[in-house]
């Protein structure tokens, strides 16, 4: 799940995973983060969920997918589109 504050010249995105699924730790990686694991991981909320908010600028698009232990990659469903291989998201 996404969700999404706009502010003047940044939109603040976070991304959210239920809770225990997939298990183990889980990144947000993308053109942001020129796809290397780490600087977003999602850490757990009081309900069990996982987030992790990240701030982009306005107006632009971005391809992200969440990393999963073992190098699994997760789709996010509620992701402003797919490319057949990414998660599309427009700030």
């Amino acid at each position: 799940m996404l969700e999404r504050t706009w502010l003047k010249k940044q939109t603040e995105i976070t991304f959210v995973l239920p809770a225990g699924h997939p298990a183990g730790e889980v990144s947000v990686v993308g053109d942001f983060t020129d796809w290397q694991p780490g600087p977003h991981p999602l850490a757990e909320r009081s309900d069990g969920s996982r987030s992790v908010t990240v701030t982009l600028p306005v107006s632009q698009h971005h391809q992200f997918r969440y990393l999963a232990d073992g190098g699994h990659c997760l789709d996010e469903e509620e992701a402003d589109g797919h490319d057949g291989c990414n998660s599309l998201l427009h700030t």
